[in-house]
């Protein structure tokens, strides 16, 4: 809950963009599915890159992505008990 995920999601997804002319719409992205492929990850990413790989767009310059991004990226890391 330190940051680490929103940076590493920052990251990715400057990668993407560097290498594929793609980036991630986390907006796409249920939380509930998302921590619970995240969680599994380490034994096995295919479910994580499902997750990914449904939510790519080639609207790499669209603000309104990159700011849904960035929110999105804060609930995930919020926690669930309000």
């Amino acid at each position: 809950m330190d940051g680490n995920g929103r940076s590493t999601r920052l990251w990715l997804d400057l990668i993407l963009r560097k290498r594929l002319g793609m980036a991630v719409d986390w907006s796409k992205i249920d939380k509930p599915a998302y921590l619970n492929a995240m969680q599994r990850s380490p034994v096995n990413d295919l479910e994580i890159r499902e997750l990914l790989r449904g939510a790519l767009t080639d609207k790499i310059n669209d603000r309104e992505v990159f700011m849904k991004g960035i929110e999105q990226s804060y609930r995930y890391e919020e926690p669930d008990t309000y």
